[in-house]
């Protein structure tokens, strides 16, 4: 696997964690404990931070960046991915906030100072516009995202057994290596 520094800062994961060797990851990252980093996944912690909760699996082709700090925005924007986060596979997430338990369809594109709140499902091929927030408990879908209706109990129950699916698959691969 690739882990890379920059600027003397080495990305920081947690022994429980699976990174796949095709995955590049530089910078300031952080990963919590069981989570997934799965195969092609760019992540640049460089202009600013990557925080990747617990029990979050980050799945192939993803692109994770963020903003610079700026005069304009003097904090800029990290990346900050909450607990039992499935990001489905080639989903750009950019300087953006994402809470716990949610799932982020293939495709996917998240922008700069997005907020998503806990429990929220986002369909595949959506784009979620700067500056905007998606309220927990919901399924958006389009380009850009709207609301379309809340999640069934079915849904909310699954976000957590997607994370569950996914670390047992990251334990699978880790017997083998």
């Amino acid at each position: 696997m690739a882990i890379r520094s920059y600027k003397g800062i080495t990305p920081a994961i947690d022994a429980s964690v699976y990174v796949d060797e095709s995955a590049v990851l530089v910078g300031e990252i952080r990963i919590g404990k069981d989570s997934s980093v799965w195969p092609l996944v760019a992540a640049r912690g460089d202009v600013n931070y990557i925080r990747i909760g617990e029990r979050t699996n980050i799945q192939d082709g993803s692109v994770l960046h963020l903003t610079r700090a700026s005069k304009s925005n003097p904090e800029g924007y990290p990346l900050i991915i909450g607990d039992e986060v499935t990001v489905g596979h080639k989903v750009m997430l950019h300087g953006c906030q994402l809470g716990n338990r949610i799932l982020v369809g293939m495709g996917a594109i998240v922008m700069d100072n997005a907020i998503i709140e806990d429990n929220v499902i986002i369909g595949g091929g959506s784009l979620v516009p700067p500056k905007k927030r998606l309220e927990s408990g919901y399924l958006y879908v389009g380009s850009p995202v709207k609301q379309a209706r809340p999640l069934t109990e079915q849904e909310l129950d699954f976000l957590a057994i997607s994370a569950d699916n996914y670390v047992q698959l990251k334990d699978e691969y880790l017997a083998e290596n």
